[in-house]
């Protein structure tokens, strides 16, 4: 069994095939996938898994260098941002934030390797994680 803390198997190879700049998305169970982006979906019921669990759990694995991130979240959930703003903190992660209105953050996920549903049911609980490196 595996030792360290992500244990969805599929999410967990999902990090570890992604290089340099390479992006996955988390989102929550509303934002809309584009065909022909793989879907890994951890959604089993309204705010399980929540966004912020799932961010923090990726994080353990993830090495991360810029995100972006809807500009309507700072109206619409203020919470859930300053939560994963925390959460990067707490991984010692000095990333770099894109805001970009929420139309073409949609746009934006066409270029994931993957995208993560989660079970969050708040709006805007979206994030594009870019891949740093860890040297």
């Amino acid at each position: 069994m595996k030792r360290s803390r992500l244990l969805n198997s599929e999410l967990s190879y999902a990090i570890s095939r992604i290089g340099h700049t390479s992006s996955i998305t988390l989102c929550d169970a509303g934002l809309p996938i584009p065909n022909g982006v793989p879907r890994i979906d951890l959604a089993i019921e309204n705010g399980y898994p929540s966004f912020i669990r799932t961010l923090d759990a990726m994080l353990s694995e993830m090495m991360v260098e810029e995100i972006a991130i809807a500009v309507e979240i700072h109206r619409h959930n203020p919470n859930v941002h300053q939560q994963m703003m925390e959460c990067f903190s707490k991984h010692k992660m000095q990333i770099r934030v894109v805001e970009v209105v929420h139309e073409e953050f949609k746009r934006m996920t066409r270029e994931s390797e993957t995208i993560v549903r989660t079970g969050e049911c708040t709006p805007y609980a979206n994030v594009i994680l870019r891949s740093g490196v860890v040297f």
